[in-house]
């Protein structure tokens, strides 16, 4: 009752309506999927928590959403960054928990009923109750395995600092958390969907050495009071990284749905200055726009 006071009192869910104005310079440049060879990786943000992860032969599918609105949260302010008749055919589909604006039914219904699909614990009767045959349930640090060009494509599910809740009755009933993703080469993705900052990003990088990319959150982090805890702000998300140990951060979960209090380009801002206090090669941050592809070397 005292947070719902206090949002009542300050009223801050959503962006001043003078930095509304920044919406039409948000970046999206959509462009083809990049061909690609065996034992290459490539990764291609389609938006929000959405990518396209080309790895070990396999296209794999992170927290789809292509709906233009979610429930309870005003329509995207930017399109989808690559066409559904676009994608090659998905070999896998991850989801990082089931909050609306990480999963969504009206996606979920467009892939095809043998899709293989990895979930948190809790989750896959959702799956199997809409006719999914090939649906894998895993607690943290648990892992599943699919075949891929060179071999299997490992996937472990990873501990994040989040909460879950789809209807009135089912509050923290499924689990959430992130997902590691290996090729048969050693190449590593690492996608964290929904978190907070915390102590698990070191015990990531220690138990996954050599991250190549890691798919952080930057976005959705105001009020701080009210959002500390469940999502990383920019500078957080940096330190995230560098507690990973990875060599690449591709900042996401921002210019896609304003779900918070933060001016629309203020992630972009504070995510470039933190990087930069750094010193890490600037290339080493990938801070795309919305639809555009970068392949590992």
């Amino acid at each position: 009752m005292r947070a719902l006071a206090r949002l009542a009192r300050e009223g801050r869910l959503r962006p001043p309506v003078e930095s509304l104005r920044e919406i039409p310079e948000l970046p999206f440049e959509p462009g083809p999927l990049p061909l690609i060879g065996p034992g290459r990786t490539a990764l291609t943000w389609a938006g929000h928590a959405s990518w396209v992860v080309r790895i070990g032969g396999l296209t794999v599918l992170t927290d789809p959403v292509w709906a233009r609105k979610i429930l309870g949260t005003p329509a995207r302010v930017t399109p989808v960054g690559v066409r559904w008749e676009d994608l090659p055919p998905v070999d896998a589909v991850v989801i990082s928990h089931n909050h609306y604006d990480h999963l969504d039914a009206p996606t979920v219904k467009r892939l095809p009923k043998g899709t293989p699909v990895f979930v948190p614990a809790g989750l896959a009767r959702w799956f199997r109750t809409r006719g999914f045959t090939r649906v894998t349930e895993l607690d943290w640090w648990e892992a599943a395995e699919l075949p891929g060009e060179d071999g299997p494509v490992r996937f472990d599910f990873v501990p994040a600092h989040h909460w879950s809740k789809r209807t009135l009755t089912d509050t923290c009933r499924s689990l959430w958390g992130g997902w590691v993703i290996t090729a048969p080469d050693g190449q590593r993705v690492y996608f964290a969907g929904d978190t907070g900052y915390g102590h698990w990003f070191q015990r990531i990088g220690r138990r996954y050495p050599g991250i190549d990319v890691a798919l952080l959150p930057i976005g959705a982090y105001e009020p701080r009071w009210m959002l500390d805890g469940v999502h990383t702000d920019p500078e957080e998300a940096v330190q995230a990284h560098l507690d990973l140990g990875a060599r690449v951060l591709a900042p996401m979960h921002w210019s896609t749905f304003l779900l918070s209090a933060e001016p629309p380009l203020e992630p972009l801002r504070r995510i470039r200055a933190a990087w930069e206090a750094t010193g890490r090669p600037r290339e080493e941050l990938w801070d795309l726009p919305v639809g555009t592809s970068r392949v590992l070397e």
